[in-house]
């Protein structure tokens, strides 16, 4: 999740809100890709999740990261809760949950490069810590209670808050890890037409990366069920956004939006403020209890942003959100597909043709298929396989039109990137669907066989 923000003055007028948006436009060329991806760490030996401290956990990893690969430290209130380097960094998620926020790159090679530093760095300090790093979209085995319990106040407040407003608010927060990546848009008008194709596309990313078939040490009745979690978490926050496909749509609308998000808190000199349940709009107002008559700033508004989780969310670039954590080769694969959609006009277009004539029932529809059974998923007599096929296409001729060869002249531009997510739609079997044939076949039903076969 977000580091607190910085950098904003007091917000005097409304327009300001759709404003910080709009600031995030950019010419075609100064677009970049930042990757994001999550993982679970262990303990080698025992094969619970790490604590925070102690020789094996989450903080000898941090430091040896640190004290190795000369990252910076970032602390709150006197604890190591992140590096940072380079335009990168590196956090925690509630659950321990190691997260690198890649730099803003030019190319895929770049962020695939990128990728691969950071994690075989990871595994350098693992292998002298005894912690291993393993990635999928849940937890297989753990529960609640095995997870650690960070030193983090945007954790505390957002733990007590989740179970007043869904039913797995908190095994979002301790026991799922995603991929996403974050891309650039030009214009109000070129925000709308991405947001539109990727909230609609967004199942097509969840079936293509479905890695969470278990849950609790049992197989679950989802391929996805990162996904599942997802849909009762709290309704205020999350979803497809029908109004994003409405006339109207931009960057004043989602301001709208944000405005009645529910707040969880107001981050003021180090510490984490509760504003549980309140809205922005009350913010705005000077009616937040906790700081009576105080008007918010813009690094305000930034910190909200982030507290907003739709499928697909903007703040001054735009997030693809719903692909489950994976494979060391799916995680360059996920900005791979994006990239090749969105940042070619033509394919653009193409991908809009596709979904533009979708109503909001169909797309929650594929959804919901998606996250159950992701190749196996039909809406409407249209298959999922035969979806994720043409989409897939779309992005290979968007990546071939950007023409971006890697490092030193390399012939191979960035479409090789895609073969991961081709091989599987030609074998018809999402990573769930591996797992699953694992488990019930060479495992014999023993889940920790998942640890050793599949860590990074």
């Amino acid at each position: 999740m977000s580091i607190p923000q910085s950098g904003g003055g007091p917000i005097e007028d409304y327009s300001q809100l759709a404003g910080f948006l709009a600031d995030g436009c950019k010419p075609k060329d100064e677009w970049r890709i930042g990757t994001e991806h999550e993982k679970f760490g262990y303990c080698n030996n025992s094969l619970k999740p790490l604590p925070y401290e102690g020789d094996t956990s989450i903080k000898a990893v941090l430091y040896g990261l640190r004290d190795q690969f000369g990252w910076s430290e970032v602390n709150e209130a006197g604890n190591i809760i992140g590096l940072e380097k380079n335009g990168a960094n590196i956090s925690l998620e509630p659950g321990g949950q190691l997260e690198l926020s890649g730099a803003p790159l030019v190319s895929i090679h770049e962020t695939c490069d990128e990728v691969n530093i950071h994690l075989r760095e990871v595994q350098s300090v693992a292998d002298g810590a005894g912690v291993r790093f393993i990635g999928l979209g849940a937890a297989p085995i753990w529960k609640h209670e095995d997870m650690p319990v960070l030193p983090k106040g945007r954790y505390v407040l957002m733990t007590d808050y989740m179970d007043k407003v869904g039913t797995h608010g908190t095994q979002m927060m301790y026991r799922t890890c995603t991929v996403q990546v974050n891309l650039d848009f030009a214009s109000e008008a070129d925000m709308v037409q991405k947001f539109r194709v990727g909230l609609a596309l967004q199942p097509v990313a969840t079936a293509l990366f479905a890695n969470s078939p278990f849950f609790e040490g049992k197989v679950v009745d989802h391929k996805s069920w990162r996904s599942r979690i997802w849909r009762d978490l709290d309704a205020s926050r999350t979803g497809m956004l029908p109004f994003v496909f409405e006339d109207g749509m931009g960057f004043e609308r989602y301001a709208e939006y944000a405005l009645d998000v529910p707040m969880y808190f107001v981050y003021r000199d180090g510490k984490y403020i509760d504003a549980l349940g309140l809205s922005f709009r009350d913010f705005m107002a000077g009616k937040l209890p906790a700081l009576p008559g105080e008007k918010p700033t813009l690094s305000d508004w930034a910190d909200h942003l982030t507290t907003a989780f739709p499928e697909v969310r903007i703040k001054q670039y735009m997030e693809m959100r719903g692909a489950d954590g994976g494979s060391w080769r799916n995680i360059c694969a996920l900005p791979a597909l994006w990239t090749g959609l969105m940042y070619d006009q033509g394919a653009l277009d193409a991908a809009w043709d596709l979904v533009k004539d979708w109503d909001a029932e169909t797309r929650e529809e594929w959804r919901v298929a998606a996250s159950v059974k992701a190749f196996d998923a039909e809406v409407g007599g249209l298959k999922m396989l035969d979806l994720a096929r043409e989409v897939l296409k779309i992005s290979e001729a968007g990546l071939k039109a950007r023409a971006k060869p890697g490092a030193g002249g390399m012939i191979l531009d960035e479409r090789h990137f895609l073969n991961t997510l081709i091989d599987s739609v030609e074998t018809g079997m999402a990573p769930a669907d591996e797992l699953l044939a694992k488990y019930h076949g060479e495992w014999g039903g023993d889940l920790g066989r998942v640890y050793s076969e599949y860590n990074y």
